[in-house]
């Protein structure tokens, strides 16, 4: 039989079992206690931050949102300029247009010829950077003493003008080459009219690429079934009878194995092209 000493020695021995498993618990617990709360923590943390990151987001899509539309009464246009390495001659470098340019009222195109004057009205709701760019060039005499160089006469009726290069007497291969340092994209497009482009409208030519708009236009003599790609200037308003003797003239079929058409054989300079203050 055991004695009473090794009865005590025994119970203390489990008591103080006992003691250690609770304490082991205890601790057990406060240290998962200590893990969920760090991890709450951690977790208040990143939720700050993502809804910090969103606002941060929001804001500067909020603020490029407002940057893209512009400020109230313009538009923020985009006027992407060539790489100045490898520009031909045919370039004319006058800087480029201010971004933030006016969506409201009209201004009136003034085309100064040696066969007289051109007219036309522009809508700046509807071509606010287009008619930006040519209020730029205007200022810039970029268009003074060029040659119209390029008149087709069938299938669409279209005198087209506004190559910096055109210039002096006779004419050269490269004239129809030339523009300022910078393309924009194309406005206006007459997507919903039939025919889109109608006699008296002033278009603006492009390479075919979206954003390739530069500064060479074409006026139209007789309605045209162009493909709705080609910005819509604005429409004249006196002259059309100058331009359709220039049609009427023909021309000496120079173009008519590529784009077609060919130099107008009843020339057309432009001394001067001006532009109107906004009105409206």
């Amino acid at each position: 039989m055991t004695s009473t000493r090794e009865r005590q020695r025994a119970a203390a021995r489990a008591r103080l079992e006992r003691e250690m498993a609770e304490r082991s618990t205890k601790a057990r617990k406060r240290r998962q206690t200590q893990a969920i709360v760090g991890a709450a923590a951690i977790l208040v943390l990143v939720v700050a931050g993502t809804v910090w990151l969103a606002a941060s987001l929001g804001g500067d899509d909020d603020d490029s949102k407002q940057q893209a539309a512009g400020t109230e009464g313009f538009s923020q246009c985009t006027y992407t300029e060539a790489p100045k390495e490898g520009r031909p001659a045919q370039i004319k470098d006058v800087g480029l247009p201010p971004n933030q340019q006016a969506n409201k009222g009209t201004q009136t195109l003034t085309l100064e010829t040696n066969l007289g004057p051109i007219v036309a009205k522009l809508d700046r709701t509807k071509v606010p950077c287009t008619a930006g760019s040519f209020t730029h060039l205007s200022s810039k005499g970029f268009f003074d003493n060029t040659k119209c160089h390029r008149l087709v006469t069938e299938g669409i009726k279209v005198l087209q003008c506004g190559d910096p290069s055109a210039t002096g007497a006779g004419w050269r291969q490269t004239d129809g080459t030339g523009g300022p340092s910078y393309g924009l994209a194309e406005e206006n497009l007459p997507t919903d009219k039939r025919p889109p482009y109608p006699e008296g409208v002033i278009a603006m030519a492009n390479s075919g690429q979206p954003g390739s708009t530069g500064s060479q236009f074409f006026i139209v003599y007789g309605d045209s079934q162009l493909d709705a790609k080609y910005t819509v200037l604005g429409t004249v308003t006196s002259g059309m009878d100058l331009v359709k003797q220039v049609g009427a003239a023909g021309d000496d079929k120079a173009y008519a194995q590529q784009a077609g058409g060919g130099h107008p054989k009843k020339e057309v300079t432009i001394t001067k092209l001006t532009m109107s203050d906004i009105e409206g």
